[in-house]
Order: structure tokens, then sequence, then C-alpha cells
């Protein structure tokens, strides 16, 4: 499943270059907001009962990695247009067309996040290719803002 680009985000401002950097490629050198921060962990190529996804397929992997994003996120009532900082961790940088083809279906490709991929020895399962980390600002006054902030702080954290 794909989700189509949400409605921007009007708290986030995107400065793509500052003045004597370079512009990225794909991505905003800065992103600033005002809002409930929201952290996602890492997620990867596993279903809903923990298999894997994709073996073998770095596009498959990705697709898997950012629907669980996007599962997370809309848990905390955030979308992707809440999205200020994506962190990648690929075992083989080879694999950054594949994994930017599958963003491009979840973010606003014309302000996109700030994002850092880093190429890493291992994840902690071997037929994982790609481990993808989330940070978001909802705006105030958006949902969950307020009462919906107290049922999330209200869930139980897993260990």
């Amino acid at each position: 499943m794909t989700t189509q680009p949400s409605k921007p985000n009007q708290s986030l401002q995107h400065i793509p270059a500052p003045d004597g950097v370079a512009p990225g490629v794909g991505y905003t050198h800065v992103v600033t907001g005002t809002g409930r921060l929201v952290v996602v962990s890492g997620q990867v190529a596993l279903d809903q009962y923990g298999n894997p996804v994709g073996v073998g397929d770095p596009a498959a992997q990705a697709l898997q990695a950012f629907e669980n994003l996007h599962r997370c996120l809309t848990a905390a009532g955030a979308t992707f247009a809440d999205v200020v900082k994506l962190s990648y961790f690929v075992t083989d940088v080879v694999h950054l067309p594949a994994i930017r083809k599958a963003r491009d279906q979840y973010v606003d490709v014309d302000n996109p996040p700030a994002s850092t991929a880093v190429q890493v020895a291992a994840l902690f399962r071997p037929e994982l290719v790609l481990e993808v980390e989330a940070w978001a600002v909802l705006a105030p006054g958006e949902p969950g803002e307020g009462a919906d902030e107290q049922r999330v702080a209200d869930k139980p954290m897993d260990s």
C-alpha cells in the first residue's frame, strides 16, 4: 500500500540550501517547526507478524519499511507531511535509488525532510538491508495535539 502525500504542515519551514551550503538532491538541509515532537524508531521490512518482507529485494524492503513508518506515524496522529528528518541505515549504498523511489511515494518531493544515509556493516537480522527512522513535528492544534497527546502518552512502552 502506498500513501498519497499529505497536506503540507504549515508550521514547518524548509530551508533547502542555507547560504554557503550546496543544495542537496532529494532532501532539505534544514527543517524547523513548532509543535509536538514525534520520534519513530527505525523501521525495517518486517510484516505485522515479524516476518521479513522482500528478502533479496531492496525495493520491496524499502516499501515495507515506509509502510511501517506510515503506520507508526498514524498511531501518533502524524503524517509524512509532519516528518522533519529521516535517517537511513543501509547495508550497501547501492540500494539508495530503490529507497528514494519508495520514499518519493510517501513524502512531498518538493519539500522533502532533512535526511541522513549511513552505510552499516549489518542490521540486527542478516536478511534485512535497510532501516529507516523518522522525526516529525505536529503543528499546534493538529490532530494528535491536546487530548490525543494524552492518549498517546498513556500507552505503555514495550521494551
